[in-house]
């Protein structure tokens, strides 16, 4: 497996994005079309694409990170195929080279159902593993998601107040 780091995509990276967050997110976050979910990339500021590709050539986890509310968010997906071995980390390790501080939103229930029927495995212990903290003050409650806050910073890096 590779990872390349880019920041646009192409019509195919872009497609295979779409497939990999329909599949595995849960699916009151599934994107009806394409253009949705371009448009909710196009919407992103200075975005940073992650791509993980097998053998094939596939491309089979993919990550963002982009500015928003003064901080630097992400988001990554990776097929369900591959989960448990090692490529989120590897994934997370590649974004932390190029990042001080991460913020993201993280399911933590694992009572909700991806579009195929099976349960989403929220990934809560994953990111704690990781060295990311929860902050469980700070809560998105919607029709779509329930979802905590999350954090990491690189050691030794201090926010100013």
């Amino acid at each position: 497996m590779k990872i390349l780091v880019q920041e646009s995509l192409s019509n195919k990276e872009i497609e295979a994005a779409f497939r990999l967050w329909n599949n595995e997110y849960p699916e009151k976050l599934k994107f009806d079309a394409i253009e949705d979910f371009n448009g909710y990339l196009n919407n992103l500021d200075a975005k940073m694409h992650f791509l993980l590709i097998n053998e094939q050539e596939g491309i089979v986890g993919w990550s963002a990170t982009f500015f928003r509310d003064n901080a630097r968010w992400f988001a990554i997906i990776l097929d369900s195929n591959i989960h448990g071995m090692g490529y989120g980390t590897s994934m997370l390790d590649e974004i932390k080279k190029r990042e001080n501080q991460l913020t993201g939103w993280v399911i933590d229930k694992d009572d909700v159902l991806r579009a195929d029927g099976f349960r989403y495995k929220s990934p809560l212990q994953f990111y704690i593993k990781n060295g990311f903290n929860v902050l469980p003050e700070c809560r998105m409650e919607s029709e779509k998601i329930s979802a905590v806050k999350i954090t990491w910073q690189l050691a030794g890096e201090f926010e100013l107040i």
